[in-house]
């Protein structure tokens, strides 16, 4: 199935519009390509009492992250959806005294068919995406 273009200006309003917080965590798209995407957030906006990264925030550029990234493929395809999160799980393995970036990367060509063959099929599908966040 071809693809029709997404300009990620567009995207990145669609974002703001539609889910505010990330207009208060200053949360932009900082780059993408067909299997990944990069959400990077300003530590100054998202900082807690320890002078590092509040955790809440991490947790939200996370998720968003792997929101966009299904978003903009199903956009993409002409999918019209409603995304749902079903399931987070994080790690905090470092404190994050810096800007920060989440990046989110599909799992493989053959699990991305898969996932939009059966949305296609039945209207809704399941993907785990795995995202890091880096500082």
């Amino acid at each position: 199935m071809s693809e029709i273009d997404i300009d990620i200006k567009e995207i990145q309003q669609y974002i703001h519009d539609h889910i505010p917080i990330t207009v208060d965590l200053h949360a932009y798209i900082k780059s993408r390509d067909n299997y990944s995407i990069t959400i990077g957030a300003p530590l100054a906006e998202n900082i807690n009492h320890r002078n590092s990264a509040f955790g809440g925030s991490m947790s939200a550029i996370g998720i968003l992250s792997g929101w966009a990234l299904i978003f903009i493929k199903m956009r993409k395809r002409g999918l019209s959806n409603r995304l749902v999160i079903q399931r987070s799980n994080f790690e905090f393995l470092h404190p994050v005294t810096d800007d920060f970036e989440a990046k989110s990367i599909f799992p493989s060509d053959s699990k991305l068919e898969k996932f939009v063959n059966m949305f296609e099929r039945k209207g809704k599908a399941r993907l785990t995406i795995e995202t890091q966040v880096l500082c």
